[in-house]
């Protein structure tokens, strides 16, 4: 691999890409050398372009992010490849390394985390996030490889051992801020947490919520 970090973007929302592309612009030791909408279109890019490096979304049109890694590792293509997601459910972490992914980020990273993913796994590492590295912990732990739940909608729901931690914190009139000074992230990856919660249960407000969590034996 040369010493400039050639990459290759694939996520469906622009602004996503833009904003990684913005991020990364004044890295002398990154180029972004293509970008893809798709799946599809990110296994075309990478088989035109020979990246080092593909971040590549999870959920997108065509061909999903895990089925990208499957596909480029059944082709014995060894590109770099860190997922960015707003999931950290443990059936998409798992999915993901099982494919073949180096590392897996949440979008909620900080720019300092997501440049250390960057530089680790083009050097050969792996990175997984602080609340990813906790599930791979339970996985370790569970020899097996059945992800336990408390409860059988858990699972139906994906709900995740640090939303549950968001619920509970919110339940007792916590804020983003607040929340993010209680687990140690940043306030944007509380706000992440916030919105996928509050979206997995179908709700629009903490009076929803509640009731939720207490229809569903949540905590």
């Amino acid at each position: 691999m040369s010493s400039t970090i050639r990459v290759v973007l694939a996520d469906d929302h622009v602004f996503v890409r833009d904003g990684i592309k913005s991020l990364l612009e004044n890295e002398v030791n990154i180029e972004v050398v293509g970008e893809a909408m798709d799946g599809l279109e990110a296994l075309k890019i990478v088989e035109t372009n020979k990246p080092d490096l593909l971040i590549l979304d999870i959920r997108m049109p065509n061909m999903t992010g895990i089925e990208v890694v499957e596909k480029l590792r059944s082709q014995n293509n060894m590109v770099k490849i860190v997922m960015l997601s707003m999931h950290e459910s443990e059936e998409y972490v798992l999915k993901s390394i099982k494919a073949g992914a180096d590392g897996y980020l949440l979008k909620g990273s900080s720019k300092e985390e997501f440049l250390k993913a960057l530089q680790t796994v083009a050097n050969g590492g792996k990175y997984f996030s602080g609340d990813i590295s906790s599930i791979l912990i339970g996985q370790l732990s569970n020899p097996s490889g059945v992800m336990e739940t408390k409860h059988a909608l858990d699972e139906e729901l994906m709900i995740t051992k640090r939303e549950k931690e968001i619920l509970k914190l919110l339940l007792s009139g916590k804020g983003n801020k607040e929340i993010a000074e209680a687990l140690d992230i940043s306030k944007r990856t509380a706000e992440v947490h916030r919105f996928n919660l509050m979206k997995k249960l179908k709700v629009k407000n903490l009076m929803e919520l509640s009731n939720k969590a207490t229809e569903y034996s949540l905590l």
